[in-house]
């Protein structure tokens, strides 16, 4: 249902191309886009029939921004930006980051040939991407074993193991000249992009007369170097003949959802591919130009001699964006490639369509459907808390954060209680509840659309009095009451409280059990640290040269007082311990077991 606000914002749009911002109730940017017509994008989306995934961001949509540009190519350099600043939840095609290895040759006054997964604009040479860092490793040793590359520091005086093998040239004791560097790295570029044959007849000439020579050793080197050539560089038969690299685009959509697929070209070989699902917002057509300018902004793809992508596809935009060559071929063998690139995902998207709908209804869907229970909005982003002590001692509190029914670890929390009494459950989860939310109103985090506290009524009670009365706040608090088996059973909410009734065979009855599964596993395994820090200290207190580092470097190496008790000598010495600390240890511990067996 449209707001006021929205309606009047509407009226006004300019028929002009940029982007638009979405917000949701919190103010928080949830879907960033681009449009050549503003007025006619924005509008369609409180208009007419929408696919589920749709409806599910307009539903969240209470307000939004928009920006106007000169031209489309500017709110698409404009749109990636905002994404890259934002990170909006729906913009999700961002959150896959594969990255692939290259090989690359550094631009050190010595270089150093390598393997690395970030592309940067630091004049080094890259080389890739290689399907998998198997390959990418076998093609460097093959390298390795062809040009002597820097493998040692520069500050020894005495030749390296590597020198003795003929793979490291040694700088820091032969002096080596920038024309040596520099016919090297032609010699790898002219390899990797093809010449290895000539590389090949060469060293098979070489063999030949090493043999006719009587010089066998050096026959067998030539001719393992040859073999290993045939084994790295060969293994796939051509798909292109004229070695240019190149990435082919191609894309399905189907059932509000849309695939992508990338093969990556090298040498004339199809080498590996890259696949994305997301759910669109926009014309298909639109997406993938913005998925393109994505996926080249990131460190792990670097730009090939050419882009192919389908028909429909305006490439004199990627043209412009990314200054290189792109092509919608016609016919032949390029069309064959972004048709084949078609055909594989249309494919994904019917293998993933059970899979995706699956994860959907036990997330998002588990959700709505505990929000349309409890008569409140969808609870996207849920916190839930615990604690967690042992008769008192060692008194901790957890927080979990679950997004879109999917636990969001990086807003996970653990508390020491300081204030509460030992045994005060309920003070203690007053005390963490007004920690954890004074925290977010300073910071301007995200609020919660619900807090799920993992006991009855009293806990409840005890998060109510400070989120409502203390703070001010109005976030619906439920409780979550075990069984005998201390197993999830029922769930608590309202004023006064009541039982909300949930079939525990639905997706929001296992939410709430992976939730409550979660936040109790995340404060007990904290528990059971500090209870493991604390009985570290306590017994070995006293102890001669045995303070707060060594107690922890023991507890680090060891994992528990159990396996520190149980230590040898030796062992407490490969700790880091100094004899005389690891003898007194040892003693100590055995001392003490003697006294425990009378």
């Amino acid at each position: 249902m449209m707001n006021d606000l929205i309606k009047q914002k509407l009226s006004i749009l300019p028929d002009l191309p940029g982007c638009y911002l979405m917000k949701d109730r919190q103010g928080t940017i949830i879907y960033v886009g681009k449009a050549k017509v503003l007025k006619n994008r924005v509008r369609s989306y409180f208009s007419g029939s929408h696919d589920a995934k749709t409806q599910r961001l307009v539903s969240e949509i209470v307000d939004f921004e928009y920006i106007v540009t000169s031209s489309n190519i500017e709110a698409l350099v404009l749109e990636l930006n905002l994404i890259k600043q934002y990170d909006p939840k729906y913009n999700i095609m961002l959150k896959d980051d594969k990255t692939y290895p290259y090989i690359k040759i550094t631009a050190e006054r010595h270089p150093r040939l390598i393997i690395t997964r970030q592309v940067k604009k630091d004049k080094g040479k890259y080389f890739g991407p290689y399907p998998h860092a198997h390959a990418a490793t076998e093609t460097k040793k093959l390298l390795d074993r062809l040009y002597p590359y820097r493998k040692c520091n520069l500050s020894g005086d005495r030749p390296c193991l590597y020198y003795h093998l003929g793979q490291c040239l040694c700088p820091s004791v032969h002096e080596v000249s920038e024309s040596t560097y520099k016919e090297m790295n032609e010699d790898v570029s002219r390899f990797l992009n093809g010449g290895y044959k000539e590389m090949k007849k060469t060293l098979t000439e070489k063999m030949m007369a090493a043999a006719e020579n009587l010089e066998f050793e050096r026959a067998k080197e030539y001719r393992d170097q040859i073999a290993n050539i045939e084994a790295v560089m060969e293994k796939q038969a051509m798909t292109m003949n004229d070695f240019t690299d190149r990435d082919i685009f191609g894309y399905a959509v189907d059932r509000g959802w849309m695939c992508v697929q990338v093969f990556f070209v090298r040498q004339g070989k199809l080498i590996e591919r890259d696949v994305s699902l997301f759910p669109p917002y926009q014309e298909p057509e639109e997406e993938l130009l913005t998925y393109i300018g994505q996926f080249y902004s990131k460190s792990a793809h670097l730009l090939p001699k050419e882009i192919l992508v389908p028909q429909g596809i305006d490439t004199d935009i990627i043209r412009q964006l990314l200054d290189v060559n792109v092509l919608t071929p016609q016919r032949g063998k390029k069309k064959d490639l972004v048709n084949l690139a078609i055909q594989n995902a249309e494919i994904s998207l019917k293998e993933k369509f059970h899979l995706i709908e699956r994860q959907e209804l036990r997330t998002i869907g588990a959700c709505e459907e505990l929000g349309e229970a409890m008569n409140i909005s969808a609870p996207l982003r849920i916190e839930a808390f615990d604690n967690s002590h042992t008769y008192g001692a060692d008194a901790v509190s957890a927080m979990v954060s679950f997004v879109d029914g999917k636990p969001n670890r990086k807003d996970y929390r653990k508390y020491k209680t300081m204030t509460a009494a030992a045994h005060d459950d309920y003070a203690a989860m007053r005390e963490v509840v007004r920690r954890r939310y004074i925290r977010v109103l300073k910071d301007q985090l995200p609020l919660p659309d619900l807090i799920v506290i993992d006991g009855g009524k009293g806990h409840m009670e005890a998060a109510r009095e400070i989120i409502e009365d203390e703070l001010g706040l109005s976030i619906p608090i439920a409780g979550l009451a075990k069984d005998d088996k201390h197993q999830t059973a029922q769930l608590l909410y309202g004023n006064p409280v009541e039982l909300i009734p949930l079939k525990r065979t639905s997706e929001a009855f296992y939410l709430l059990q992976r939730i409550q599964d979660e936040v109790h596993r995340f404060a007990i395994t904290f528990h059971r640290q500090r209870r493991e820090t604390n009985s570290l200290t306590s017994v070995l207190d006293g102890l001669t040269g045995v303070g707060p580092k060594r107690k922890k470097l023991l507890l680090k190496h060891f994992g528990s007082v159990k396996k520190i008790r149980e230590a040898s000598v030796d062992s407490l010495q490969e700790a880091g311990l100094p004899m005389a600390v690891a003898e007194s240890i040892e003693a100590y511990f055995r001392k003490d077991d003697l006294q425990t067996e009378k």
